[in-house]
């Protein structure tokens, strides 16, 4: 397929002009026309480029790109050797952040409500980034909603904040998004997932009364670029497409 009608397709689905982002969404290094076997990834580092190459791919589709906003302009050192192999090897980047978090099908927070069994109840926030729901299966312990986490996502969370509670009310919002905890509060959550966590994050859990989960920036949002990936593999079954996981532990 051409390279235009994939970014058209991944522009409308996503709705990428609705956000103002961070960095770039859509196409952010061009590379050859013709797109047949893309590598899919949670972020664009170095070693996931040298493994684009390896495996001789046409396109790499990532949810963290490059080029954010604040950093600093020259291509120099490791910028550089990011770039060079895919200027090299004719391998275009594509990269979709925002979209990808607020998605209600394939972003990051559907997937992970999907995944955690989590019945959606409501939305809040900047483009509605702050997912509220309840568990399907009914009331949990902390300890419960933690195991189930750790079984999603391959990894423990650290637990913050109260932890002899029933949790009834849970949001989340991938990536680092401690900072929300106050708004997860307010709309009456007993337990707020994210990926990061800050120092002050303690302080806030205890004195907000919720109970704070950081699982992972990466392991939280590693979902919704392979839903993305399902997605474009039923709209065309001729595109050879593969996910990469670079096994970041943060």
């Amino acid at each position: 397929m051409q390279r235009g009608e994939l970014l058209s397709h991944l522009d409308e689905f996503l709705q990428a002009e609705m956000f103002r982002d961070y960095a770039p969404n859509g196409l952010q290094v061009e590379g050859r026309a013709e797109i047949r076997r893309i590598l899919l990834g949670v972020s664009a580092s170095r070693s996931l480029v040298e493994e684009a190459v390896s495996q001789k791919v046409d396109a790499i589709l990532v949810h963290h790109g490059w080029f954010w906003r604040g950093e600093p302009a020259p291509v120099v050192g490791l910028k550089r050797e990011r770039l060079a192999p895919l200027l090299a090897n004719d391998i275009n980047l594509i990269a979709y952040h925002l979209p990808l978090d607020a998605h209600p099908t394939v972003g990051n927070n559907a997937e992970l409500g999907r995944l955690l069994d989590l019945t959606v109840t409501a939305r809040a926030g900047d483009y509605e980034l702050l997912w509220v729901g309840e568990p399907k299966r009914g009331e949990m312990s902390v300890a419960a909603f933690a195991e189930r986490v750790e079984a999603v996502l391959g990894r423990r969370p650290l637990v913050l904040g109260p932890t002899e509670r029933t949790v009834r009310r849970v949001a989340w919002c991938s990536g680092a998004a401690q900072g929300e905890i106050g708004l997860a509060a307010a709309l009456g959550a007993d337990l707020f997932l994210s990926g990061e966590v800050s120092e002050r994050t303690t302080y806030e859990a205890e004195e907000l009364g919720v109970t704070y989960l950081a699982a992972g920036h990466h392991a939280t949002e590693q979902f919704g670029i392979r839903a993305l990936g399902r997605h474009l593999a039923e709209r065309w079954p001729e595109l050879d497409l593969r996910f990469f996981d670079t096994k970041n532990p943060v």
